[in-house]
């Protein structure tokens, strides 16, 4: 073989190992299979213009302050539903397990939920469901922010994140508080190395959004609570009350790999 043709495979075969977690993933959800580990992840995202400007937002200036938009209705606070319902549509009929959308707090922002999915198919569905959306965004001319924290938005506004549900067959069962509680030990182990996967640069972009404000936690420390949406993992009120099903991990950015996070949650939880 040529050199040049050795070096550009060696060059390949390196992208492929630091761009490509699937793999990793794989191995460690095989490896926890007995435990049934169940996901869900809540994709926020925000539509914009093709000069990327929030859609709905004034040109020059901004919107009325946020608080009307979150879960709302209406042509002067609800800006892009169309995009969002016919990439709800497509994800049906491409066999996803979507099963919800919902205005965000910021104007333009909005979510859609992924799961069910056990194992890796949770990172394949949440990649795929991207790129329905992207792809759904075109027709309509306009283009999909992941940005946690958009430029323009750096002022009082909600960022977005890609909040990460969790559950074990131990968690969904009759006092599955117990483990739910008891796997708060190994995510606070973790939570450092977390913060450096759960953004694609490192734990930076996560610096924008973590800030302790706006529904969130402080990225430098590592906190849980019941019904505390500024703790980074959640136990919903419905689960203390029933004392058992699942955690949520609000630390992970919308643009995260979703392979390292359901890797990093498994393997601090599990291993």
């Amino acid at each position: 073989m040529p050199h040049n043709a050795a070096e550009s495979r060696e060059n390949l075969q390196i992208a492929a190992e630091t761009t490509n977690h699937r793999q990793a993933c794989a191995e460690i959800m095989n490896e926890i299979r007995d435990t049934r580990p169940w996901f869900g992840m809540e994709q926020e995202y925000l539509i914009v213009d093709r000069d990327e400007h929030p859609l709905g937002w004034p040109k020059h200036g901004f919107p009325a302050p946020q608080g009307k938009y979150y879960c709302s209705v209406g042509a002067d606070r609800a800006f892009g539903r169309e995009v969002v319902e016919t990439h709800y549509r497509a994800c049906l009929h491409a066999g996803l397990n979507i099963f919800g959308t919902n205005a965000e707090v910021t104007p333009g922002q909005w979510e859609f939920q992924i799961g069910t999915c056990e194992g890796i198919d949770m990172g394949d569905q949440l990649w795929m469901s991207r790129y329905i959306l992207h792809r759904v965004a075109e027709q309509f001319g306009v283009c999909v922010s992941l940005d946690p924290k958009p430029k323009v938005t750096m002022g009082d506004w909600n960022g977005a994140g890609c909040h990460t549900n969790f559950s074990t067959a131990e968690m969904r069962a009759p006092g599955g508080i117990a483990a739910i509680e008891a796997a708060m030990e190994g995510l606070k182990r973790t939570h450092l190395e977390a913060m450096k996967v759960y953004d694609p640069h490192g734990g930076q972009d996560n610096l924008r959004r973590l800030t302790g404000r706006h529904e969130t936690s402080s990225a430098d420390k590592f906190s849980w609570g019941v019904a505390n949406r500024g703790c980074s993992i959640r136990i919903p009120r419905q689960v203390a009350a029933e004392r058992k099903g699942y955690l949520e991990d609000r630390r992970p950015s919308s643009n995260c790999d979703p392979y390292q996070v359901t890797a990093m949650i498994a393997q601090s939880i599990l291993l």
